[in-house]
């Protein structure tokens, strides 16, 4: 990220393309004289004025209202002006241009919220809440990214942090007082520390890692062969006829994806043409698709029907698509013979009888699902993460636990304390007190520009 602290950036805050109302939202130094250019109006902090906006000529352009907030009670913590007009693309873009004339300049992607960040209006952690906000795939996972966003994530990492600063202050003391010998009965009282310290951040990885379930969910995909049923399960599980679905097989020709939430879980769903050889190059380059899309699955469905025979249908599935693919069988149709829903083990497998059709069994298909996952439903106080927040709190247990051996087993209070600190600014890393800029210009370049 090109980032210019002393820039004013301007960006439009809304979707591009026609709406009932298109923000162009400006921060920076600069952003009140190009209020005042545009609207012709004083403004006054937090107060909405309605206004004409004029062009060079000071012909008019667009009625809208104009809203200064003043540095630094602002998101950015600089002078933010945020300008409601008629949603257009000419309007929005004329608007945006005229204040890239007087002084602005495009914002980068994420570089409001980064501003935020860096003038310390939130954390990081608050920071990838906002865009966890912005793409959650659920209410579940938009309310555990408010949660973040609201500091309890945050909240929960100073706890932590805080157990590890007052035990490495003690072990910092010893070593400024060599003279007082370490004794034995002495690291009682440590061991119950460091088994508090531990417990925390096990606990924290924990609720963590049920935070990057609801954020990044699952990617499923249904394959198998011609007219198992798989488009019909598409349509059961999306509530809707997302798939066109006949007796004719190879009725499927593209992978087809819906996005859905089984009780809070976000699920990418996709639907893929039967695996089969085929001289029509439209059937075999969807053929060619599935299999690409098999490979990017964290969980593959393999339907057959349940009058098959289910050992020559897993051969066939391992010669599909080899055996390290994470799969799970699904015995499809059972409403055409004598067969109830049900789940069970086969090679390692696990089976699941049901009917798309009817819907019997479903609900079999939609707990082992959430089970993969790790998914146990909404739990109070749920907070959104990512797997970079998981990566550092299982590095910061392992600097906790290696201080405490070295400390308990070796009496090495130099090393034990090093590590303590290894461990302090590792959970640093979660709320960006100590974060690399090459993190930084990773993490908001996956926001979008006007946020």
């Amino acid at each position: 990220m090109d980032y210019r602290a002393n820039d004013t950036i301007a960006a439009l805050a809304t979707p591009p393309g026609k709406g009932a109302v298109a923000i162009v939202r400006v921060s920076g130094d600069k952003a009140l004289a190009i209020a005042r250019k545009l609207s012709g109006v004083e403004l006054r902090p937090r107060y909405a004025h309605l206004c004409t906006i004029r062009d060079e000529a000071g012909l008019p352009v667009d009625q809208g209202l104009v809203l200064f907030f003043p540095g630094p009670r602002s998101f950015t913590g600089e002078d933010v002006v945020e300008f409601h007009g008629h949603g257009g693309v000419v309007v929005s873009d004329w608007l945006l241009g005229h204040a890239f004339r007087l002084g602005a300049r495009a914002a980068e992607p994420g570089e409001f919220t980064l501003r935020a960040f860096l003038n310390d209006k939130l954390d990081l952690a608050q920071a990838e809440a906002i865009a966890d906000l912005i793409d959650s795939g659920s209410r579940v996972a938009a309310r555990a990214a408010m949660r973040s966003l609201d500091g309890l994530f945050s909240d929960r990492v100073d706890q932590v942090q805080k157990l590890i600063t007052e035990l490495r202050v003690q072990l910092e003391a010893w070593l400024d007082f060599p003279d007082e010998e370490l004794e034995l009965e002495d690291t009682g009282d440590l061991e119950a520390r460091f088994g508090a310290a531990l417990e925390s951040l096990e606990r924290l990885r924990s609720e963590a890692r049920e935070g990057v379930v609801l954020r990044d969910g699952l990617n499923v995909v249904i394959a198998g062969p011609p007219n198992a049923g798989k488009s019909s399960l598409m349509n059961r599980l999306a509530g809707y006829d997302a798939a066109i679905v006949t007796r004719i097989p190879g009725t499927t020709r593209d992978a087809l994806r819906e996005h859905l939430s089984i009780d809070g879980l976000p699920v990418s769903l996709t639907d893929t043409a039967g695996l089969r050889a085929s001289r029509d190059p439209v059937e075999a380059e969807g053929v060619r698709r599935a299999h690409k899309a098999v490979e990017r699955a964290d969980r593959l469905l393999w339907m057959i029907d349940i009058r098959d025979d289910l050992d020559a249908a897993l051969d066939q599935a391992r010669t599909e698509v080899g055996e390290d693919t994470q799969m799970t069988v699904l015995q499809n149709k059972i409403d055409l013979v004598d067969a109830g829903a049900g789940r069970f083990e086969r090679d390692g497998l696990t089976v699941i009888r049901l009917s798309a059709l009817t819907g019997e069994g479903v609900s079999i298909l939609r707990e082992h699902l959430k089970a993969l996952a790790g998914f146990g439903g909404e739990v109070a106080g749920t907070f959104s993460a990512r797997s970079r927040h998981l990566d550092a709190l299982q590095r910061a247990e392992s600097y906790v636990r290696d201080a405490r051996a070295q400390l308990l087993q070796t009496k090495a209070l130099e090393l034990a304390a090093e590590e303590l600190r290894s461990a302090q600014s590792t959970l640093s890393e979660l709320t960006g007190a100590m974060t690399s800029d090459d993190l930084l210009g990773e993490i908001f370049s996956s926001f979008c520009i006007g946020k």
